[in-house]
């Protein structure tokens, strides 16, 4: 294994390092509310940090994907990468890579994932998709939504044409411009195989590794912007003459987190390394989630503790950072949900 970046993927890192850090500013994301920041999403795509991803592969994707979570920035980077371009470019057919892949590259088109597979959802007797799903992350941003029905087909459905679809905005722990998605007979069409007798068809599995990987990157990001601020807290306020870092109790806490952070990275790099070579990786993205999951609410709880009171302020950046570590938490599933699919996995496969 090898997780060292390439030069066009260290390139692309730090180029959206710069773009984060210029635009995802505290002031920025409070103006932003919970909605999405559209300025910053043209700057990225502008950047061709999207279309990129193409080319820079799933690793790639983690890398960018932890510079966003670092900033906390409000874009639909994850959803519209994972749902939308790795899943068009792995499974669509040739006809759907040269209409869809260059609109999801400069942001036109954005592609928001009802995913794990929906149960409420089946294909209409006379055609399109027919059910709801009560929460998609990003959903009032796109402009499709890929869906996973209750037999694990794969549907990419365009919203707001030509009727069938309805959208509610709702709210989740973090501002992710969510939606609840209504379908009534909505047009849709298959992408990638369909499910076999056996289980579950391989562009189902796929992209669903892919997108724990991907989000299991952002959360190692927003965890490791949750302690970087923490550390800066630390050495900064003083109690009793002497800077709150130097206590024993503080450095223990944060050294736990650190290590926390450090698993989460490695674990989604391993997974998205082991996608781009070609090799199996369910159980490698099935860990990273896990972790992702489990240590990643530990960390953000960790960083706003260090924090004292004032991590008790909403309006305070680290408060963000919680925000999204226990959404990214409940996002991926908990850590006992997770951790018994993977056993299941791995026993499938003995």
């Amino acid at each position: 294994m090898d997780f060292t970046p390439t030069e066009a993927q260290a390139a692309a890192r730090d180029l959206a390092a710069g773009v984060f850090a210029d635009l995802a500013t505290h002031e920025r994301l409070r103006a932003a509310g919970t909605g999405s920041d559209q300025e910053l999403w043209k700057a990225l795509t502008g950047a061709g940090l999207v279309a990129a991803v193409g080319e820079l592969g799933l690793l790639g994707l983690v890398l960018l994907l932890e510079e966003q979570g670092r900033t906390t920035a409000q874009v639909p980077y994850a959803a519209s990468c994972a749902f939308g371009l790795l899943a068009v470019a792995a499974h669509g057919t040739e006809e759907q890579r040269e209409r869809l892949l260059p609109g999801i590259g400069d942001g036109s088109v954005v592609v928001a994932g009802a995913f794990p597979a929906q149960r409420g959802v089946r294909p209409a007797a006379r055609g399109g998709l027919t059910g709801t799903v009560p929460v998609v992350p990003w959903l009032r941003d796109a402009t499709h939504v890929l869906v996973a029905d209750a037999g694990r087909r794969l549907w990419l459905v365009p919203l707001g044409a030509g009727g069938g679809t309805g959208v509610e905005e709702t709210e989740l722990t973090a501002p992710w411009s969510a939606g609840r998605l209504t379908l009534h007979e909505a047009p849709a069409e298959p992408l990638g195989d369909a499910p076999g007798p056996g289980g579950p068809g391989g562009a189902y599995a796929d992209v669903l590794a892919v997108a724990r990987t991907a989000f299991a990157g952002l959360q190692a990001g927003v965890c490791a912007g949750s302690l970087a601020r923490a550390v800066a807290h630390t050495n900064t306020r003083e109690q009793f003459g002497r800077p709150l870092a130097t206590r024993q109790a503080v450095q223990l806490r944060a050294a736990d987190a650190h290590m926390d952070v450090e698993a989460i990275r490695v674990t989604a790099y391993e997974a998205a390394w082991r996608r781009d070579a070609g090799l199996p990786y369910a159980t490698h993205a099935l860990t990273a989630a896990w972790w992702a999951s489990e240590a990643g609410q530990r960390v953000v709880h960790t960083g706003q503790h260090l924090h004292g009171g004032a991590g008790a302020d909403v309006a305070h950046p680290v408060h963000r950072h919680f925000l999204w570590g226990r959404q990214l938490d409940a996002y991926l599933g908990s850590g006992s949900e997770v951790l018994q699919e993977l056993g299941e996995l791995i026993a499938h496969a003995d």
